[in-house]
Formats: structure tokens, C-alpha cells, sequence
């Protein structure tokens, strides 16, 4: 798509009234000659801002009106309602401007004369002591197509010596479109999946619901329940009908094996794409996808916009991971937009997850969606036993090193065992709470119970509505001098790890050793090759992998991301445990799981212990009704950045005056503004404001009159706002 995108207005002559919608493609006169071309609709509106006597009228709409682009358009048309941009960057995210990748060719060499005259000009170089040309000849009366990089390069035959012969009539050089495949795995043919009892349930649960009401459908299984089993069985239903599917996964980078598996088992049709390819393989998966030469999209978010023209069913693993969430503008969520391109397109709709987001499984509870449950691990494997190490303990035992006395005896059962060992170190919002390591006490907000972050100024400070007050020096609840922030990192555990088991293969994977392309993939196969008895990671290594070799995952700091300046923090904590806990006992040994906080009691470390969802869903979401945030809620933040902070401030005080002035008989709160968690960055200061209701159209209302508030007031020309 190129960069043109414009807007015209047309008047909707009366007997096409009712009829136009969004994305339809229509003829219209154009220019000073009226010449009849097509458009596509983009927006209806009562008011124009031309003079109504000047304004031309849409003469019919095409017969070919719903077109891949105008399903694509209309998508767009509701992610700008929904989420408050404008129609232009609306239509850059789900057609985005791609810069021209030159195409890449195979070019192969034939014959057009008959062997026996190839036969004597074979003979003629020969006698006059032309070596390459009699190789050259001899190649291509045993190859009926010659590629030219084999003649060139491996006969060694000068360029010349083919154009000459090509100029002569006896060969001819015939090009082939190549699609670059960045996929690791080699097809292996199809393998045919035999569904456990309960995932045929599932399965055919699923389908019922397709010939029925038609919801999202969430399924809530276990770590290892095989819910890519059910995945590999709806694709085939829905490529019988000679429709097309998308599986969006967090990152593709981090997820190799499930790629791979996909890739075998629908060899020929699948193409992929995600942020570590280059511009030219991601041009390519595009382009297939266009023209109908593959049938399933696999990626991160970008690849829920592949322009697919026959889209029958859309996917989405680990349906909880923030990466679906954009953080540019529009700031979209993968879930939503997935289910909004569903009803447009008459497509299906699975969200999938061991750790369902609130948000989905609250859907299920009111009967937006549909749940089904997978409560055993496919196979032989179980559940993994899980302990809970209280830091606390150790640290009066005089242990304050960051492996526990139970972890470090764990992980010498398992390597004399040789067996494998997962690491993880919980560093997700590590770097601003501040905590007690002797009793566990964080520094919260009172306002808004959520962590205070330390920042350089000495100062705690709440993100949400700017409470602040000075770094404490003593635990306020035991007097303990051992408070402060979480120090630790991936290399600091590798080089206790080498000191403690100096007989153990370790393998690190952090943002590091994966910074390279096809980094994620080369540590992961490696470890799945045993080339390594120990993984030492963050979140990337705990998120979709399955390794029947790990026996023994030891979470090193639970609590980094439990006390995180967000209101999510102990469902993302939560999400991350059971996650991490799923890595152990996948095959026949049995799995042991450590978690190490120094907050035992907390019902997050509790229920993960447990492996028990509903308990953990049952108690944040009393929470979250307690305090008002979503799903009960909705909850719109209004983002601002400048480079003069005082302009800033008195910019979002306005703001905030002329929400209180609009709402007013609306149950609408609002908090802040304050700064954001990272208040500067490129010299340019950063605010937030968060307003909540129990009714979203009301918080849509309120941004919309916010929107044209700010687009009539000149003081704000210098500032950068987003709505999320």
C-alpha cells in the first residue's frame, strides 16, 4: 500500500440511503472531469466541512464492494472508535506502508537445441581446450534446468560465456519468484494428531459453538494439556473449507518450537512473520498471503492484519501476554481487534491460555464467551509438586545468597540425575519498589494500592496519582536496616551458578546472548539437544517451551514483579509463576518446582503454589471491584509528552477541569495527572491521567469532546497526546 491515503467527501444520493457502510469500495465521479473511479469509504458523517453546493455524489457502489481492503478499512474504521486515533494512523496499522523489498529470483539455465548438437558443440570445446564450456555443456545435457549460481559458482563459467550462448539461441535463462522462508524446521509430513478424551470434548465443543452462536471461544488449559493439538485439528477444519487462519504467539522469536511444529505439519502453507526477520522476509510472508499462496499467518500482532481474503479463523495463544497490547498509537489490544475482525469477516475466534487474562475469563462469566476446560496434561506427564521457600527464613539462618539451602540440594538431585534445570529470575517491574528482605514489607501507595518507585531523588512516588514521600531508611513495620530495591540480574545468578556447580553446562538467555538474529532459537534448540544442563533466564525462557529433559525450575526473586506500580501486577505475577511451574516434569520424571519469595502468604504466591485459577481469579477480582478497576471497570489513560514541563502541567490541569466540567452527573473518576513511571525521556517530560467508569461508553464519550478540546486550543500544539 502506498502512501496516498486522502480524504474526499461525497454526498449518499437518496435511493443508495442505508446501504453504505464502512470499508465498501464505490464509483464516484473524481476531478474536474468527473472521472468515474473507485474509493473506498472510510467514514459516514452528518456534517461536512465543504459547501454542500460543491459536493459530488457517490454514483453506485461497485459490484465487487467487499474486497480484502475493504474488510481491512472497515477494521480500521473500528479500531479508530474504539481506541481514539485518527482514521490515517487507523489505516497504517492494519495496512501498513511497506517499503519495496527487491524481489528475490532464481534463475535457471536450459537447453533449446537437441542433445546431439549440444553433443558436438560439446566436443568442439573440447578440442579447442575451452574446459568450462565443455563442463558447462556437459551440465546441462545431464540437468534440465541448470541453476545459474550452480554454473557460475561451482563449474566456474564466466557470465559472458552464458550471455553469448544465450545471445545464440542454444540455451535459454528462465526466472523464478523465490519467497524468502526463515523457518528452522524442515517438513517432515503431516502427522496425524489423536485427540486425548478430553481434548475431543473440547474440540467438538468448539465446533458446536460454531454452528451456534458464534462467541469467542477461550480455552482454559494447563501447562501441557496439548492445547496445540486442538489448534493443528480447527486449522484443518477450516483449510477444508478452503479458508484461511491466523495464529498470533506473543513472539515468534521466543517460541520456535511451536513454530516449527506448524510448520511440519502444514508444510507448503504456512508462512511466518515477526520483529527479527528482515524487511525482505517480512515483505514476503505479506505477499503470499495476498495472493492465496499460504493459508496460515503465524506471529506476533502485526500478523493479525494479514490480508488474507478468505479468513475463516483467528488464533491466539497465551491470550494473557501484554505484547498483544500496541504501545504506539492507536493503542490497540491484539484480543480485541482479533475478535472485532472476526465479526466483520464472519471468522472464528479462540483465545487459548494456561493463565487466562482476567478480562477473558470475566467474558466467559457474564456469556460473552465460551470456556472449556483442559484439566490434564496431555500424555503421561503431571503437575509438578511446587515449594514455597520463605526468604525471610534464610536470611536468618545467615543465608544471604540468592539461591536458598532447598534450591541449591535441588539442583544437585537433578544434575547427578542428569537431568535439566530451569532458572528464572523475575526482574518484570523490578527496578522501582522497594521492599524488606526480613519481613517482606513494601512501600505502597495509600491511595492507590500500588508500589511506590524509587527515584533518584531520593523520593517514593506513586505513578498513578503522585502521592510521594521520602525513601524510608528503617522497615516501618520490624525496624530492619535490610530495606531496599532488587539487585540482582541474569549474569550475576550465571556467575554464582559457575562458582556453586562449576561441573554444570550453563546457558543464559537474556536480552544479551539473544541480541543477534536467530539468537532465541540457537540457546533453546541447544538446550533441547542437552548440550546444557542449566537455563538461566527472565521471562523469555518460561513462555510456551518444552523441554522433556527439566525436571527441577527454580524461581529465583517471585516478588520482583508482585510490587510493580501497576494495578495488574499480581495476575501478571501469577501468570508468570504457573507459567514458569509448567517448564517441569513434561515427560515421564517427575517435576519439582521452587518458589523462593519473601512474601509466602500473599494469595498470589498461595494459589500459584496451588496451580488453582479459579481460587487466585475469585480473590483479585474482589480487588479489583473493591478499588474499581477493570474488567469491572473501564479505565482510560490520557498520556501526555512535552519538552517544557510547565506547559505540561498546566496543560493536563486543563484537561482535567474540562473532564470534571463534562462528566458532571457521569459516575466518573479521576486520578492524577501525575508523572509517568519513566518521566523523561529524550528530553521531553511525560504525564498520565486515568479516568474510571463503570461504563466505557461514557470514558469513549468523554475522549471524543477531550479530542476536540484539544484540537481547537492552541496550547496544546506543542504537545504529544495519547489515549489508551
Amino acid at each position: 500500500m502506498k502512501n496516498w491515503i486522502v480524504h474526499f467527501q461525497y454526498e449518499i444520493p437518496e435511493e443508495l440511503s442505508g446501504q453504505i457502510e464502512n470499508g465498501m469500495r464505490v464509483a464516484i465521479p473524481f476531478g474536474r472531469g468527473n472521472k468515474v473511479t473507485c474509493g473506498y469509504v472510510v467514514g459516514l458523517s452528518a456534517r461536512t466541512t465543504f459547501d454542500t453546493a460543491k459536493i459530488k455524489k457517490i454514483i453506485e457502489i461497485s459490484p465487487d464492494a467487499v474486497t480484502i481492503e475493504s474488510k481491512m478499512i472497515a477494521l480500521a474504521a473500528w479500531i479508530k472508535e474504539a481506541y481514539g486515533s485518527t482514521m490515517i494512523q487507523a489505516l497504517k496499522t492494519v495496512m501498513p506502508v511497506r517499503d519495496k523489498v527487491k524481489i528475490k529470483e532464481k534463475k535457471t539455465i536450459s537447453l533449446l537445441i537437441d542433445i546431439e548438437r549440444a553433443e558436438e558443440l560439446r566436443c568442439e570445446a573440447k578440442q579447442k581446450g575451452h574446459v568450462a564450456k565443455e563442463r558447462f555443456l556437459k551440465a546441462l545435457m545431464l540437468n534440465e534446468n541448470l541453476p545459474i549460481a550452480v554454473a557460475v559458482k561451482d563449474l566456474k563459467v564466466a557470465r559472458t560465456t552464458i550471455k553469448a550462448y544465450e545471445d545464440a539461441g542454444i540455451i535459454k535463462i528462465t526466472s523464478h519468484e523465490v519467497f524468502r522462508n526463515p523457518l528452522l524446521a524442515k517438513a517432515e509430513g503431516t502427522e496425524e494428531i489423536v485427540l486425548s478424551k478430553q481434548q475431543q470434548e473440547a474440540f467438538d465443543g468448539i465446533k458446536a459453538e460454531w454452528k451456534g452462536s458464534n462467541r469467542t471461544c477461550l480455552i482454559h488449559g494447563i501447562t501441557g494439556s496439548g492445547k496445540t493439538h486442538i489448534y493443528i485439528r480447527l486449522i484443518e477444519e477450516v483449510l477444508a473449507k478452503e479458508k484461511q487462519a491466523i495464529v498470533l504467539i506473543p513472539e515468534i522469536a521466543l517460541t520456535y518450537q511451536t513454530v516449527n511444529r506448524f510448520y511440519e505439519q502444514f508444510s507448503g502453507k504456512i508462512a511466518v512473520i515477526h520483529s527479527r526477520m528482515s524487511q525482505g522476509e517480512r515483505s514476503d510472508s505479506f505477499e503470499q498471503a495476498r495472493r492465496g499462496d499460504i493459508q496460515i499467518m503465524i506471529g506476533p500482532r502485526s500478523a493479525l492484519f494479514a490480508p488474507f481474503a478468505k479468513l475463516g479463523l483467528i488464533i491466539i495463544d497465551e491470550e494473557q501476554e501484554s505484547a498483544y497490547k500496541s504501545e504506539g498509537t492507536p493503542r490497540f489490544h491484539a484480543r480485541e481487534v482479533a475478535v472485532a475482525r472476526g465479526k466483520i469477516e464472519n471468522a472464528k475466534v479462540i483465545l487459548a491460555s494456561a493463565t487466562p487474562s482476567l478480562e477473558s475469563y470475566y467474558n466467559c462469566q457474564i456469556g460473552e464467551y465460551a470456556l472449556f476446560k483442559l484439566t490434564k496434561r496431555f500424555g503421561k506427564g503431571e503437575l509438578p509438586k511446587v515449594e514455597v521457600v520463605d526468604l525471610r527464613a534464610e536470611l536468618r539462618t545467615g543465608n544471604n545468597s540468592i539461591l536458598s539451602g532447598r534450591l541449591t540440594k535441588a539442583i544437585e538431585d537433578a544434575l547427578a540425575k542428569e537431568q535439566q534445570i530451569m532458572l528464572f529470575l523475575n526482574r518484570r517491574g523490578y527496578a522501582g519498589f522497594v521492599s524488606c528482605r526480613s519481613c517482606g514489607y513494601v512501600a505502597k501507595c495509600p491511595h492507590c494500592d500500588v508500589s511506590l518507585s524509587l527515584h533518584t531523588n531520593g523520593k517514593l512516588t506513586c505513578h498513578y496519582c503522585g502521592y510521594e514521600t521520602a525513601m524510608v531508611k528503617k522497615c516501618p513495620k520490624c525496624e530492619s536496616p535490610y530495606v531496599g530495591g532488587f539487585k540482582a540480574g541474569t549474569q550475576q545468578i550465571e556467575e554464582i551458578i559457575n562458582k556453586y556447580f562449576p561441573q554444570a553446562k550453563v546457558l543464559r538467555m537474556d536480552m544479551d546472548t539473544t541480541a543477534r538474529k536467530g539468537g532465541h532459537a540457537k540457546i533453546l534448540s541447544a538446550f533441547e539437544n542437552h548440550e546444557a544442563d542449566i537455563l538461566i533466564g527472565t521471562q523469555m525462557i518460561v513462555k510456551g517451551h518444552d523441554f522433556k529433559k527439566v525436571t527441577l525450575v527454580g524461581i529465583l526473586a517471585a516478588d520482583l514483579s508482585l510490587y510493580a506500580d501497576d494495578y495488574r501486577c499480581a495476575e501478571r505475577t501469577f501468570q508468570l509463576l504457573v507459567q514458569a511451574i509448567g517448564r517441569a516434569g513434561r515427560a515421564d520424571d517427575e517435576g519439582v518446582a521452587l518458589i523462593q519469595t519473601y512474601n509466602p502468604e500473599h494469595y498470589c504466591i498461595e494459589t500459584a503454589q496451588s496451580q488453582d485459577y479459579w481460587a487466585f481469579y475469585e480473590e483479585e477480582m474482589s480487588y479489583r471491584e473493591l478499588l474499581g478497576y477493570p474488567p469491572v471497570c473501564g479505565m482510560l489513560a490520557i498520556m501526555a509528552s512535552g519538552e517544557n514541563e510547565e506547559q505540561l502541567i498546566l496543560a493536563m490541569e486543563y484537561i482535567k477541569k474540562y473532564i470534571l466540567k463534562i462528566s458532571k452527573g457521569k459516575r466518573v473518576s479521576v486520578i492524577g495527572p501525575a508523572k509517568d513511571s519513566v518521566a523523561k525521556i529524550n528530553d521531553r517530560h511525560r504525564m498520565v491521567m486515568y479516568l474510571k467508569s463503570e461504563k466505557r461508553d461514557e470514558l469513549r464519550w468523554i475522549r471524543d469532546e477531550v479530542e476536540r478540546y484539544i484540537e481547537i486550543n492552541s496550547g496544546f500544539n506543542d504537545l504529544y497526546i495519547q489515549f489508551d
